[in-house]
């Protein structure tokens, strides 16, 4: 079983009450609800910046593509997705 801690912020009255009518429709707490918001952020967050941090590794090694390249293969997708579209009508 996991650990966990107590921990308390501050949040608008608005999202309080927001709060308070998702535990009441779900039968959850609202403690139980918010430390699942907020692992849910931070897994999110933590993603995002770890995929940052590759992007940025990736351009200092030079393992970058042209924007013009890239923008080619974005538009030759796109077109295969619209061509795929006229044609299943």
């Amino acid at each position: 079983m996991t650990t966990s801690t107590t921990m308390t912020i501050r949040v608008s009255s608005e999202t309080k009450l927001k709060l308070e009518r998702i535990a009441a429709d779900t039968r959850r707490s609202k403690s139980f609800l918010a430390a699942e918001a907020v692992s849910a952020y931070v897994d999110r967050e933590l993603e995002i910046i770890e995929g940052i941090k590759r992007g940025m590794a990736d351009a200092s090694a030079g393992r970058v593509v042209p924007h013009d390249d890239a923008m080619a293969e974005i538009d030759a997708v796109i077109e295969g997705v619209e061509a795929n579209r006229r044609g299943n009508r």
